[in-house]
Protein backbone atom coordinates (compact mmCIF):
# COMPACT_ATOMS: atom_id res chain seq x y z
CA UNK A 1 0.00 0.00 0.00
CA UNK A 2 1.06 3.64 -1.02
CA UNK A 3 1.49 5.85 1.82
CA UNK A 4 1.39 9.58 1.48
CA UNK A 5 2.97 12.24 3.42
CA UNK A 6 2.12 15.61 4.06
CA UNK A 7 5.74 16.10 2.51
CA UNK A 8 4.69 14.43 -0.87
CA UNK A 9 1.44 16.50 -1.40
CA UNK A 10 -0.66 19.90 -0.73
CA UNK A 11 -3.25 18.74 2.04
CA UNK A 12 -6.76 19.82 1.19
CA UNK A 13 -7.17 22.98 3.61
CA UNK A 14 -3.74 23.87 1.86
CA UNK A 15 -5.89 23.31 -1.73
CA UNK A 16 -8.55 25.22 -0.59
CA UNK A 17 -6.70 28.31 0.40
CA UNK A 18 -4.62 28.30 -3.25
CA UNK A 19 -8.09 28.06 -4.40
CA UNK A 20 -9.54 30.83 -2.89
CA UNK A 21 -6.84 33.00 -3.51
CA UNK A 22 -7.35 32.38 -7.32
CA UNK A 23 -10.92 32.93 -7.44
CA UNK A 24 -11.46 34.85 -4.51
CA UNK A 25 -13.63 33.88 -1.36
CA UNK A 26 -14.66 30.87 -3.82
CA UNK A 27 -14.22 28.47 -6.51
CA UNK A 28 -17.00 31.08 -8.49
CA UNK A 29 -19.02 33.91 -8.69
CA UNK A 30 -22.53 33.12 -9.62
CA UNK A 31 -22.20 35.48 -13.09
CA UNK A 32 -25.38 34.63 -14.15
CA UNK A 33 -27.18 38.04 -12.03
CA UNK A 34 -24.51 40.35 -13.49
CA UNK A 35 -24.62 41.37 -16.97
CA UNK A 36 -22.95 44.45 -18.66
CA UNK A 37 -24.68 46.13 -20.90
CA UNK A 38 -21.24 46.79 -23.53
CA UNK A 39 -21.14 46.13 -26.34
CA UNK A 40 -18.78 42.50 -26.36
CA UNK A 41 -16.69 44.13 -28.84
CA UNK A 42 -15.79 47.08 -26.45
CA UNK A 43 -14.99 44.82 -23.58
CA UNK A 44 -12.42 42.83 -25.75
CA UNK A 45 -11.46 46.12 -26.99
CA UNK A 46 -10.65 47.57 -23.57
CA UNK A 47 -9.42 43.69 -22.29
CA UNK A 48 -6.31 43.92 -25.26
CA UNK A 49 -5.61 47.85 -24.37
CA UNK A 50 -3.66 46.38 -21.66
CA UNK A 51 -3.73 49.46 -19.20
CA UNK A 52 -2.94 48.82 -15.59
CA UNK A 53 -3.94 50.30 -12.26
CA UNK A 54 -1.31 50.27 -8.85
CA UNK A 55 -3.17 52.12 -6.04
CA UNK A 56 -1.01 53.57 -3.53
CA UNK A 57 -2.99 53.61 -0.72
CA UNK A 58 -2.29 56.12 2.43
CA UNK A 59 -4.10 54.27 5.41
CA UNK A 60 -5.24 56.35 7.92
CA UNK A 61 -5.60 59.77 5.95
CA UNK A 62 -2.49 61.47 5.05
CA UNK A 63 -2.30 65.31 5.45
CA UNK A 64 -2.93 67.56 2.43
CA UNK A 65 -1.41 70.22 4.16
CA UNK A 66 1.93 68.24 4.27
CA UNK A 67 1.99 67.14 0.93
CA UNK A 68 -0.02 68.57 -1.63
CA UNK A 69 -1.59 71.37 -0.82
CA UNK A 70 0.72 73.08 2.11
CA UNK A 71 -0.67 76.69 3.53
CA UNK A 72 2.58 78.55 4.58
CA UNK A 73 2.57 81.02 6.57
CA UNK A 74 -1.07 80.60 7.96
CA UNK A 75 -2.22 79.57 11.16
CA UNK A 76 -3.13 76.09 9.73
CA UNK A 77 0.32 75.39 7.56
CA UNK A 78 2.42 74.29 10.44
CA UNK A 79 5.84 73.99 10.21
CA UNK A 80 7.23 73.16 6.99
CA UNK A 81 7.62 74.92 4.15
CA UNK A 82 6.45 75.18 0.39
CA UNK A 83 8.92 74.18 -2.42
CA UNK A 84 8.63 75.00 -6.04
CA UNK A 85 7.91 72.28 -8.26
CA UNK A 86 9.14 71.61 -11.87
CA UNK A 87 5.32 73.18 -13.20
CA UNK A 88 5.94 77.23 -13.10
CA UNK A 89 3.17 78.37 -10.11
CA UNK A 90 2.90 74.86 -8.80
CA UNK A 91 4.10 74.01 -5.25
CA UNK A 92 4.21 71.07 -3.03
CA UNK A 93 5.09 70.37 1.02
CA UNK A 94 9.02 70.34 1.62
CA UNK A 95 8.16 66.85 2.50
CA UNK A 96 7.68 66.16 -0.96
CA UNK A 97 11.55 67.47 -2.64
CA UNK A 98 11.92 63.89 -4.97
CA UNK A 99 8.07 64.26 -6.28
CA UNK A 100 8.13 68.01 -6.68
CA UNK A 101 10.47 67.25 -9.94
CA UNK A 102 8.17 64.93 -11.09
CA UNK A 103 5.01 66.57 -11.81
CA UNK A 104 4.96 66.33 -15.46
CA UNK A 105 2.91 63.28 -15.07
CA UNK A 106 1.04 64.11 -12.64
CA UNK A 107 -2.23 65.66 -11.69
CA UNK A 108 -3.05 67.04 -8.86
CA UNK A 109 -6.67 66.84 -7.24
CA UNK A 110 -7.36 69.46 -4.41
CA UNK A 111 -10.77 69.66 -3.77
CA UNK A 112 -11.81 66.24 -2.52
CA UNK A 113 -15.05 66.88 -0.48
CA UNK A 114 -16.25 63.73 0.46
CA UNK A 115 -18.14 64.39 3.86
CA UNK A 116 -17.54 61.23 5.92
CA UNK A 117 -14.67 61.38 8.19
CA UNK A 118 -14.72 58.46 10.36
CA UNK A 119 -12.45 55.29 9.61
CA UNK A 120 -14.79 52.28 8.62
CA UNK A 121 -17.31 54.33 6.29
CA UNK A 122 -14.88 56.69 4.38
CA UNK A 123 -12.77 53.54 3.70
CA UNK A 124 -15.93 51.72 1.72
CA UNK A 125 -16.24 55.25 0.22
CA UNK A 126 -13.16 55.47 -1.32
CA UNK A 127 -12.99 52.10 -1.72
CA UNK A 128 -16.14 51.80 -3.39
CA UNK A 129 -17.01 55.21 -4.83
CA UNK A 130 -20.08 54.75 -2.66
CA UNK A 131 -21.45 52.96 0.55
CA UNK A 132 -23.24 50.23 0.65
CA UNK A 133 -27.35 50.27 0.59
CA UNK A 134 -29.80 47.66 2.14
CA UNK A 135 -29.24 44.75 0.27
CA UNK A 136 -26.93 45.51 -2.23
CA UNK A 137 -23.06 45.18 -1.41
CA UNK A 138 -21.08 47.36 -4.11
CA UNK A 139 -17.84 46.06 -5.89
CA UNK A 140 -14.68 47.77 -5.23
CA UNK A 141 -12.65 49.80 -6.99
CA UNK A 142 -9.91 46.91 -7.78
CA UNK A 143 -12.76 44.28 -8.58
CA UNK A 144 -14.34 46.57 -10.65
CA UNK A 145 -11.20 47.46 -12.51
CA UNK A 146 -10.61 43.84 -12.51
CA UNK A 147 -13.38 42.96 -14.02
CA UNK A 148 -12.64 45.80 -16.98
CA UNK A 149 -9.26 44.95 -17.34
CA UNK A 150 -9.02 41.07 -17.13
CA UNK A 151 -8.73 38.55 -19.17
CA UNK A 152 -11.03 36.02 -18.44
CA UNK A 153 -7.89 33.66 -19.64
CA UNK A 154 -5.35 35.10 -17.77
CA UNK A 155 -3.38 32.79 -15.51
CA UNK A 156 -2.06 35.73 -13.33
CA UNK A 157 -4.26 36.77 -10.66
CA UNK A 158 -6.40 40.14 -11.50
CA UNK A 159 -6.17 41.88 -8.71
CA UNK A 160 -3.74 41.65 -5.52
CA UNK A 161 -3.81 43.73 -2.44
CA UNK A 162 -0.26 43.97 -0.37
CA UNK A 163 0.11 43.29 3.60
CA UNK A 164 1.35 45.95 5.78
CA UNK A 165 2.26 45.43 9.05
CA UNK A 166 0.38 48.14 10.91
CA UNK A 167 -2.58 48.84 8.63
CA UNK A 168 -4.09 45.59 10.45
CA UNK A 169 -7.36 45.24 8.03
CA UNK A 170 -8.07 43.10 5.38
CA UNK A 171 -10.57 45.11 3.73
CA UNK A 172 -12.00 45.08 0.10
CA UNK A 173 -14.70 42.80 -1.43
CA UNK A 174 -16.09 42.29 -4.93
CA UNK A 175 -19.20 42.56 -3.81
CA UNK A 176 -22.42 41.45 -5.77
CA UNK A 177 -19.56 40.53 -9.32
CA UNK A 178 -18.78 37.57 -6.91
CA UNK A 179 -15.74 35.62 -5.55
CA UNK A 180 -14.34 35.75 -8.75
CA UNK A 181 -13.16 39.19 -8.60
CA UNK A 182 -11.98 39.34 -5.01
CA UNK A 183 -8.79 40.34 -4.00
CA UNK A 184 -5.12 37.87 -3.76
CA UNK A 185 -4.58 39.17 -0.18
CA UNK A 186 -0.86 39.22 0.56
CA UNK A 187 -1.61 38.95 4.68
CA UNK A 188 1.85 37.78 6.08
CA UNK A 189 4.52 37.99 3.22
CA UNK A 190 5.40 39.11 -0.58
CA UNK A 191 5.18 35.55 -1.39
CA UNK A 192 1.37 34.03 -1.76
CA UNK A 193 0.81 31.15 0.16
CA UNK A 194 1.05 27.38 -1.01
CA UNK A 195 2.02 28.84 -4.61
CA UNK A 196 5.09 27.17 -4.97
CA UNK A 197 5.44 23.20 -5.84
CA UNK A 198 6.74 21.67 -3.14
CA UNK A 199 10.14 20.03 -3.94
CA UNK A 200 9.12 16.16 -3.45
CA UNK A 201 6.76 16.64 -6.45
CA UNK A 202 8.90 16.91 -9.39
CA UNK A 203 7.79 18.70 -12.83
CA UNK A 204 6.76 16.00 -14.60
CA UNK A 205 4.53 14.92 -11.99
CA UNK A 206 2.98 18.10 -11.57
CA UNK A 207 2.29 18.29 -14.99
CA UNK A 208 0.86 14.27 -15.33
CA UNK A 209 -1.49 15.52 -12.48
CA UNK A 210 -2.55 18.54 -14.08
CA UNK A 211 -3.35 16.59 -17.37
CA UNK A 212 -4.78 13.91 -15.41
CA UNK A 213 -7.27 16.34 -13.87
CA UNK A 214 -7.99 18.07 -17.53
CA UNK A 215 -9.22 14.77 -18.67
CA UNK A 216 -11.32 13.89 -15.75
CA UNK A 217 -12.88 17.27 -16.15
CA UNK A 218 -13.53 17.18 -19.79
CA UNK A 219 -14.99 13.53 -19.19
CA UNK A 220 -17.49 14.98 -15.96
CA UNK A 221 -18.46 18.22 -18.07
CA UNK A 222 -19.59 15.83 -20.84
CA UNK A 223 -22.56 14.99 -19.02
CA UNK A 224 -22.96 17.82 -16.76
CA UNK A 225 -23.37 21.21 -17.21
CA UNK A 226 -23.21 24.18 -14.53
CA UNK A 227 -21.99 27.71 -13.57
CA UNK A 228 -20.55 25.80 -10.40
CA UNK A 229 -18.51 23.36 -12.11
CA UNK A 230 -17.06 25.87 -14.86
CA UNK A 231 -16.18 28.12 -12.20
CA UNK A 232 -13.98 25.23 -10.27
CA UNK A 233 -12.44 24.10 -13.54
CA UNK A 234 -11.26 27.60 -14.01
CA UNK A 235 -10.15 28.08 -10.54
CA UNK A 236 -7.77 25.14 -10.36
CA UNK A 237 -6.75 26.29 -14.09
CA UNK A 238 -6.00 29.92 -12.37
CA UNK A 239 -3.72 28.04 -9.64
CA UNK A 240 -1.81 26.35 -12.04
CA UNK A 241 -0.79 29.47 -13.84
CA UNK A 242 -0.05 31.04 -10.46
CA UNK A 243 2.46 28.54 -9.69
CA UNK A 244 3.76 29.43 -12.91
CA UNK A 245 3.79 33.05 -12.04
CA UNK A 246 5.58 32.92 -8.61
CA UNK A 247 8.44 34.47 -9.74
CA UNK A 248 6.71 38.17 -10.11
CA UNK A 249 6.62 38.18 -6.27
CA UNK A 250 9.93 37.55 -5.48
CA UNK A 251 12.08 40.84 -6.02
CA UNK A 252 15.42 38.90 -5.63
CA UNK A 253 14.96 38.22 -9.37
CA UNK A 254 15.33 42.04 -10.08
CA UNK A 255 19.11 43.73 -10.25
CA UNK A 256 20.77 44.78 -7.13
CA UNK A 257 20.65 48.10 -8.71
CA UNK A 258 16.66 48.38 -8.96
CA UNK A 259 16.00 46.87 -5.22
CA UNK A 260 18.81 49.54 -3.87
CA UNK A 261 16.15 52.22 -5.87
CA UNK A 262 13.26 50.85 -4.28
CA UNK A 263 14.82 51.07 -1.13
CA UNK A 264 14.39 48.57 1.90
CA UNK A 265 11.13 49.63 3.53
CA UNK A 266 8.28 47.48 3.14
CA UNK A 267 6.55 49.59 0.91
CA UNK A 268 9.74 50.27 -1.40
CA UNK A 269 9.95 46.60 -1.89
CA UNK A 270 6.22 46.24 -2.26
CA UNK A 271 6.17 49.00 -5.16
CA UNK A 272 9.06 47.00 -7.27
CA UNK A 273 6.64 44.06 -6.63
CA UNK A 274 3.67 45.82 -7.67
CA UNK A 275 5.49 46.90 -10.89
CA UNK A 276 6.70 42.97 -11.76
CA UNK A 277 2.77 42.32 -11.30
CA UNK A 278 1.29 45.27 -13.67
CA UNK A 279 4.49 44.28 -16.25
CA UNK A 280 3.28 40.61 -16.39
CA UNK A 281 -0.46 42.02 -17.32
CA UNK A 282 -2.16 42.03 -13.55
CA UNK A 283 -4.59 44.70 -14.02
CA UNK A 284 -5.11 46.21 -10.49
CA UNK A 285 -2.69 46.23 -7.52
CA UNK A 286 -2.82 47.92 -4.42
CA UNK A 287 -0.32 48.47 -1.82
CA UNK A 288 -1.15 50.36 1.50
CA UNK A 289 1.42 52.09 3.44
CA UNK A 290 0.19 53.07 6.93
CA UNK A 291 -0.16 54.97 9.79
CA UNK A 292 -1.02 58.07 8.91
CA UNK A 293 -3.91 58.63 11.67
CA UNK A 294 -1.92 61.29 13.14
CA UNK A 295 -4.15 62.70 15.75
CA UNK A 296 -0.59 63.76 18.20
CA UNK A 297 2.62 64.35 16.79
CA UNK A 298 1.23 64.91 13.19
CA UNK A 299 4.59 66.46 12.11
CA UNK A 300 7.05 63.83 13.19
CA UNK A 301 4.50 61.53 11.80
CA UNK A 302 4.26 63.05 8.50
CA UNK A 303 8.37 63.72 8.24
CA UNK A 304 8.84 59.77 8.21
CA UNK A 305 6.03 58.70 6.24
CA UNK A 306 6.34 61.45 3.55
CA UNK A 307 9.78 60.56 3.31
CA UNK A 308 8.97 56.55 2.33
CA UNK A 309 6.00 57.87 0.38
CA UNK A 310 8.27 60.60 -1.74
CA UNK A 311 10.85 58.16 -2.28
CA UNK A 312 8.99 54.85 -2.97
CA UNK A 313 6.08 57.06 -5.65
CA UNK A 314 8.90 58.52 -7.47
CA UNK A 315 10.94 55.61 -8.09
CA UNK A 316 7.73 53.99 -9.06
CA UNK A 317 7.19 56.77 -11.51
CA UNK A 318 10.45 56.75 -13.07
CA UNK A 319 11.05 52.95 -13.44
CA UNK A 320 7.09 53.00 -15.12
CA UNK A 321 8.68 55.28 -17.23
CA UNK A 322 11.94 54.11 -18.01
CA UNK A 323 9.92 50.98 -19.26
CA UNK A 324 7.78 52.23 -21.34
CA UNK A 325 4.76 50.99 -19.11
CA UNK A 326 3.66 54.73 -17.40
CA UNK A 327 1.65 55.33 -20.41
CA UNK A 328 -0.67 52.72 -20.23
CA UNK A 329 -0.59 52.03 -15.84
CA UNK A 330 -2.77 54.45 -13.87
CA UNK A 331 -0.50 55.10 -10.67
CA UNK A 332 -3.36 56.85 -7.86
CA UNK A 333 -2.64 57.48 -4.47
CA UNK A 334 -5.32 58.17 -2.30
CA UNK A 335 -6.21 57.87 1.86
CA UNK A 336 -10.08 57.54 2.82
CA UNK A 337 -9.83 61.07 4.08
CA UNK A 338 -7.41 64.01 4.52
CA UNK A 339 -6.26 65.46 8.16
CA UNK A 340 -7.89 68.68 9.61
CA UNK A 341 -6.47 72.35 8.98
CA UNK A 342 -6.71 73.31 12.64
CA UNK A 343 -3.87 71.76 14.58
CA UNK A 344 -4.68 69.88 18.05
CA UNK A 345 -3.65 70.40 21.65
CA UNK A 346 -1.53 67.59 21.13
CA UNK A 347 0.02 68.90 17.81
CA UNK A 348 -1.85 66.92 16.24
CA UNK A 349 -4.48 66.75 13.13
CA UNK A 350 -7.90 64.89 13.05
CA UNK A 351 -9.93 63.65 10.48
CA UNK A 352 -11.25 65.83 7.46
CA UNK A 353 -13.06 65.15 4.68
CA UNK A 354 -14.25 68.64 3.48
CA UNK A 355 -11.52 69.50 1.34
CA UNK A 356 -8.25 67.36 0.77
CA UNK A 357 -6.30 66.03 -1.84
CA UNK A 358 -4.84 63.25 -3.79
CA UNK A 359 -3.13 62.39 -7.00
CA UNK A 360 -2.82 60.59 -10.55
CA UNK A 361 -0.35 60.33 -12.64
CA UNK A 362 0.22 58.38 -16.05
CA UNK A 363 -2.61 56.77 -18.30
CA UNK A 364 -4.99 59.24 -19.42
CA UNK A 365 -3.84 61.68 -17.25
CA UNK A 366 -2.90 65.55 -18.24
CA UNK A 367 0.33 65.78 -16.11
CA UNK A 368 1.66 69.15 -14.53
CA UNK A 369 -1.99 70.14 -13.85
CA UNK A 370 -3.57 70.70 -10.51
CA UNK A 371 -7.76 71.01 -10.29
CA UNK A 372 -9.67 72.68 -7.25
CA UNK A 373 -8.73 75.11 -5.37
CA UNK A 374 -9.19 75.46 -1.34
CA UNK A 375 -9.24 78.84 0.92
CA UNK A 376 -6.49 80.02 2.27
CA UNK A 377 -6.43 78.09 5.53
CA UNK A 378 -7.56 74.89 3.94
CA UNK A 379 -11.24 74.79 5.69
CA UNK A 380 -13.70 74.83 2.13
CA UNK A 381 -13.20 74.03 -1.32
CA UNK A 382 -13.58 77.49 -2.90
CA UNK A 383 -12.89 75.58 -6.85
CA UNK A 384 -13.39 72.53 -8.61
CA UNK A 385 -15.20 70.57 -5.80
CA UNK A 386 -15.58 66.77 -6.56
CA UNK A 387 -16.89 64.00 -4.55
CA UNK A 388 -16.15 60.00 -4.65
CA UNK A 389 -17.90 59.51 -7.18
CA UNK A 390 -16.40 61.99 -9.18
CA UNK A 391 -12.96 61.04 -8.31
CA UNK A 392 -14.61 57.41 -9.60
CA UNK A 393 -15.68 58.35 -12.93
CA UNK A 394 -12.23 60.42 -13.49
CA UNK A 395 -10.52 57.19 -13.02
CA UNK A 396 -12.68 55.44 -15.63
CA UNK A 397 -12.41 57.86 -18.22
CA UNK A 398 -8.28 58.11 -17.68
CA UNK A 399 -8.54 54.73 -18.44
CA UNK A 400 -10.90 54.76 -21.67
CA UNK A 401 -13.88 53.15 -19.71
CA UNK A 402 -17.31 54.61 -19.76
CA UNK A 403 -18.13 55.58 -16.60
CA UNK A 404 -21.56 55.27 -17.12
CA UNK A 405 -21.43 51.62 -17.67
CA UNK A 406 -24.31 49.50 -15.87
CA UNK A 407 -24.31 46.35 -14.04
CA UNK A 408 -27.61 44.56 -13.87
CA UNK A 409 -28.65 43.30 -9.94
CA UNK A 410 -31.75 41.46 -10.95
CA UNK A 411 -33.65 43.58 -12.22
CA UNK A 412 -32.32 46.72 -11.26
CA UNK A 413 -28.90 48.44 -12.86
CA UNK A 414 -26.17 49.81 -11.40
CA UNK A 415 -23.85 52.56 -12.53
CA UNK A 416 -19.58 51.56 -12.19
CA UNK A 417 -19.74 55.19 -10.68
CA UNK A 418 -22.34 56.46 -8.45
CA UNK A 419 -25.40 58.45 -10.34
CA UNK A 420 -24.66 61.87 -11.31
CA UNK A 421 -20.66 60.93 -11.08
CA UNK A 422 -18.91 63.87 -13.54
CA UNK A 423 -15.08 62.89 -14.67
CA UNK A 424 -12.79 65.88 -14.40
CA UNK A 425 -11.93 66.37 -18.04
CA UNK A 426 -9.34 68.69 -17.68
CA UNK A 427 -6.70 67.11 -16.07
CA UNK A 428 -7.76 64.16 -18.77
CA UNK A 429 -6.00 63.69 -22.23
Amino acid sequence: MEHHHRSDTLDRRSMMRLVGSASGIGYAANMNQINAFAQDALNDQLRASGKRVILLWLAGGASQLETWDPKPGRPTGGPFAQIQTSIPGIGISELMPKMSTRLGETAIIRSLNTKIADHGTAYELMDKGRVNEAGVDFPHLGAILARELGNIESKVPDYVSMYTSTEGRRKGSAGFLGGRYNPMFLTDAMMPENIQRLEAITDTDHRDRAELLDQLSKIYARHHSHPSFEGHHSAYGRVRGLMASDYLFDIERESETVRNQYGPTQFGQQCLVARRLVEAGVPFVKVARAWWDSHGQNFETHQELCADLDHCMSTLLDDLKDRGLLESTLVISLGEFGRTPSINGSLGRDHFASAWSCTLSGCGIQGGTVHGKTDQDGNTVVEGEMNAGDLYATIFAALGIDHTKEYMLGSRPIPIADFDSTPCYPILT
